[in-house]
Order: C-alpha cells, then structure tokens, then sequence
C-alpha cells in the first residue's frame, strides 16, 4: 500500500500562490506550478479537479478567517447590548479598526490574490461581495440604532452600500498597493478621520 507523500501538499500550495501571484489566475501555468513544486501534474489531479480548485485551495485558510471576521459581526442579537455599545460599534477610532488592519496584514497576499488575481474563479467578485456581506451586517446595527431612537436619519440599504463600498475601499488599498506595515498603520489613523460614521448616520451622542 502506497504512502501519500503529504510533503507535495505545502510545496504545491507554495507554488502556485507565487504563481497567481506573478500572473493572475487566468495567465497562470499549471505545469509551471508543478514544475516549481517539483511535482507532476497527475499529482496536482489527485489532489484537485483543475487550477480553480487549486486556486481556491491557496486561499482557503485566508476565506476561513475572512468568513469568520464576517459571521461574527452577522450573525448577532443585539438585543442585548447597551445603548452605549451600539453607539461605540459606530465610533472610528484606531484601536477598534486596527486590529482589521492586522488581521489583513497577515494574510495580505491571500488576500491580494482574492481582490486582484482571482479573474476567472469563483472569487473574482470578492471585494463587491464582501462589501455585500458587510452591508448587510451595518443594516443590522444601523436599524437597531433606529429602534432605539438612537438616530432618526434614513438610510436605505442601496445607500448603506454605497458607503460601505467607499469604506472597504479605503481599507483593501494599502494591501493592493503593497504598502509597508507602518504606511499601513498611518493609513488607518487616517481613514479613523476621514470616516465619520456617527455622523453619516446621524448618531446621536
């Protein structure tokens, strides 16, 4: 009986990241890809149904932690909270948004890959979609604000959309753009004031 040789695995992974990397996916080589691994291709087909699979495989870790920063702001009651925490959830200051910045930082070229590389695949919507997702999750604490009475300002959801693409834009750029990490940290205290969102939606203090 045969040993799978689990070293292939991570050569592989390795590999064709620097590969979607350099080229995108759609320009991307598989046998360049195994190549540099130093496998063969009928390796790669024991192990994936094609390049899209592996493409999805080089990002998986990444998209679970992603998933995760995005299930957690959805998937909530916050019927439980003070009014003073839905308050805070609105209030852009450096040490609520960095942590964002640092869990993007160490996935940066995963996440480069999803928002720049990934033509072709069923991530090539990443950055609208997440917007998406996020939008949906602002909806749930802005119309809990509304039920407080903690502003009276109308947004629709086409609207909260509309900023929640501007803001998350503002935040991939430094990662598309290969910032360095203290540029990265500047970025944020300047996003912390160029972004009200109090403001925007008419909190009350």
């Amino acid at each position: 009986m045969s040993v799978r040789d689990t070293s292939i695995d991570p050569r592989l992974i390795e590999s064709a990241r620097e590969e979607f990397m350099e080229k995108g996916f759609l320009k991307a080589d598989l046998k360049t890809i195994c190549d540099k691994a130093g496998v063969t291709t009928g390796a790669v087909y024991k192990r994936y149904k094609g390049k899209e699979e592996l493409f999805a495989a080089v990002v998986k870790d990444s998209m679970d932690i992603i998933n995760s920063f995005v299930n957690v702001r959805s998937d909530i009651d916050l019927s439980d909270k003070t009014d003073e925490e839905i308050i805070d959830s609105w209030t852009m200051t450096v040490d609520y948004i960095m942590p964002v910045f640092k869990m993007l930082w160490k996935i940066r070229d995963d996440f480069v890959l999803l928002l720049e590389k990934s033509a072709g695949t069923s991530y090539e919507n990443f950055g609208h979609d997440f917007a998406i997702r996020m939008t949906d999750a602002y909806m749930l604490y802005y119309k809990e604000a509304v039920r407080r009475g903690l502003t009276s300002i109308e947004i629709s959801r086409k609207e909260m959309h509309i900023l929640c693409t501007s803001f998350w834009t503002a935040v991939y750029e430094p990662f598309v753009h290969g910032m360095k990490w203290k540029d990265v940290e500047d970025h944020c205290k300047t996003l912390c004031r160029f972004f009200n969102w109090t403001k925007a939606i008419g909190m009350t203090d």
